[in-house]
């Protein structure tokens, strides 16, 4: 348990939705701590729908932390639950593309919420067992990169 916006590492995660501009839960606590940079900084997303979507589910998007404790936020949209099947593959992607990015970027410490288990309303063990074989499958393919993986719920 914990407020994952006072987690002091390289990267914290954000269950954000596609737009990327803010929301409830984790995504509104994040962005508020962080401030309006951390907007500006989503804005300047491009929209891969030429529209408003910035980041479709299952993938991530990488920013600056901005006033918060940890220098980068990795925004992943989970998904909406509907049934095991359809869903799990979009969270799996989620955590996945997340890790795929800490990676990318010589990240060594990374904090995780619980996505989707707030109002998207994935069923929290399914979610955990999700989460955790993700983080386990890159820990023992790239051992020297991520040091620190940790997951703070709120």
């Amino acid at each position: 348990m914990g407020d994952i916006t006072q987690w002091k590492g390289d990267a914290i995660v954000n269950a954000a939705n596609q737009r990327m501009l803010g929301g409830g839960g984790v995504d509104g606590a994040i962005h508020r701590a962080a401030g309006q940079a951390l907007r500006r900084a989503c804005e300047a997303v491009p929209p891969v729908d030429g529209k408003s979507i910035r980041c479709p589910t299952g993938e991530a998007r990488i920013t600056g932390g901005f006033l918060l404790p940890a220098k980068h936020v990795i925004h992943t949209v989970g998904p909406i639950y509907k049934t095991k099947a359809e869903s799990r593959p979009l969270l799996k992607a989620a955590y996945d593309n997340s890790l795929a990015l800490a990676l990318e970027h010589g990240l060594s410490s990374i904090a995780f919420p619980a996505i989707s288990c707030g109002v998207f309303g994935y069923p929290l063990l399914d979610a955990a067992v999700v989460a955790v074989d993700a983080c386990q499958r890159v820990a023992s393919s790239s051992p020297n990169s991520i040091q620190a993986i940790e997951f703070v719920l709120f």
